[in-house]
């Protein structure tokens, strides 16, 4: 599935309706990066900025009176940053667009950040260059993305417990747009550079998660290729992967809280 046709359909109404939960769930990676922005910043962008946490954050960190912008191509998702961000009296705005084609102006944002926001690009050397292009000399860029699916367990569970009721599952290619994107880092090393990028340094990050046990059940049924397969399904075969995935999870429930590590690629670089 396109990109563009996932997030502006299901995939991003998906995530609007579990922005709380995954809010939560990646609120120590927002931290991080939030410690990671330069104080001088003027201007940040913030690259998939989906339901815009990180956006706001940067916001409130930085003050009104710098100017934090979120990109991204979900409308549903920059409709909910919107409002996020109206009822918070936030300055922070968002764009809906793909960052990869959109004409931002030459050399206007001092630090770009993202929160599992990059690896969904077709053609993510055109990306960087053109966010390179978007940056100031001496800017700096700070990316988290997921390692490989051999790293995350936890992400792959539902998949692998349910891929004999569920034979159209898609097969994770390596290096396809999408979650794990952006797992070797090699790959990505030249990406950047290609695109302009220098001072590159990609280092493994493994991040404790964790979200509320009740909301586990919602979780597995509605998020990644499986939730995205289930909301068309029939109710029987809700029903038999809900009862198969559910038990995949067990290992990684302690009492009321749902635990796992995420590892993932601390990407960083500068514009020089």
């Amino acid at each position: 599935m396109k990109q563009s046709s996932l997030w502006q359909g299901a995939g991003g109404n998906t995530w609007v309706a579990a922005q709380a939960l995954l809010d939560h769930m990646f609120q120590p990676i927002e931290d991080l990066l939030m410690q990671a922005i330069p104080s001088s910043t003027q201007s940040l962008l913030d690259v998939g900025c989906g339901t815009g946490a990180t956006t706001l954050a940067a916001a409130r960190r930085l003050g009104a009176d710098r100017r934090c912008t979120g990109v991204d191509i979900s409308g549903p998702m920059i409709a909910a940053a919107r409002d996020r961000a109206a009822q918070t009296g936030s300055s922070a705005t968002f764009i809906e667009a793909d960052a990869q084609r959109h004409a931002f102006e030459p050399a206007s944002f001092d630090a770009i950040i993202s929160r599992f926001g990059v690896m969904f690009f077709d053609d993510p050397a055109a990306a960087f260059s053109a966010l390179r292009l978007a940056t100031r000399d001496g800017g700096t860029l700070r990316c988290i993305a997921w390692r490989g699916p051999e790293d995350n367990p936890f992400m792959t569970a539902a998949e692998q417990s349910a891929a004999a009721l569920l034979p159209q599952l898609p097969v994770r290619v390596p290096d396809e747009p999408g979650q794990f994107g952006f797992a070797n880092p090699g790959r990505v090393q030249a990406i950047l550079a290609q695109g302009g990028w220098r001072d590159i340094g990609i280092t493994p990050l493994d991040v404790a998660c964790s979200f509320p046990e009740p909301d586990l059940l919602h979780y597995v049924t509605h998020m990644g290729p499986v939730g995205r397969l289930l909301q068309t399904a029939d109710e029987a075969t809700r029903q038999q992967v809900a009862a198969v995935a559910r038990p995949a999870f067990e290992p990684y429930v302690h009492g009321d809280q749902v635990r796992y590590t995420a590892a993932l690629w601390d990407i960083r670089a500068g514009a020089h």
